[in-house]
């Protein structure tokens, strides 16, 4: 995956993940394009389903997956709760409290369990992520951000999403 273009941003608030989910939601992009990495505490303190008002989205439902939750997804189109829970490969790691949906958690998951515990900080980078932005993602995850990443099939769908993510508060938002 070193050699293949990909963008990502960290997010500090589930409000911006959904915008920029949104993004690639505009773009024809689905859950199954998605990467999400986020510490168990901020998907149960954001995704969890909300049962005074029902909402769910599609990200969330991805999140709640991710936690080997499930969930439905709903009908509303803001997208990281749905997402989340509905992504088809998705993996916890309760020795470091993260949860990781998408295609990365896929190569996580074949590595064995104990690879993905050491192997979240090598798996970012072998997306083509410097180590120094590793670090940035890191320690946003810990601090409760949620790391979003994508392959763009285009230069000009990578651009846009670069654009979008920055205007939703994205962080470390990069493209390689």
């Amino acid at each position: 995956m070193a050699d293949t273009p990909y963008v990502t941003g960290l997010f500090r608030d589930r409000d911006s993940a959904e915008r920029a989910y949104q993004s690639l939601h505009e773009r024809g992009y689905t859950k199954d394009d998605l990467n999400l990495v986020m510490s168990d505490e901020t998907r149960k303190r954001h995704f969890s389903t909300d049962t005074t008002t029902g909402t769910q989205t599609e990200l969330g439902n991805k999140a709640a997956e991710g936690a080997g939750i499930g969930g439905a997804i709903g009908g509303t189109i803001g997208a990281i709760a749905a997402a989340v829970a509905a992504v088809g490969t998705s993996v916890a790691i309760p020795g470091l409290g993260v949860v990781i949906a998408g295609p990365i958690a896929a190569a996580l998951a074949g590595a064995g369990a104990g690879a993905a515990s050491g192997g979240l900080i090598g798996a970012l980078i072998g997306w083509g992520i410097p180590e120094e932005r590793v670090k940035h993602y890191e320690e946003g995850i810990k601090q409760g951000g949620i790391l979003m990443g994508v392959k763009p099939r285009s230069a000009e769908d990578a651009a846009h999403f670069e654009q979008s993510w920055k205007a939703a508060n994205g962080e470390h938002v990069y493209y390689r």
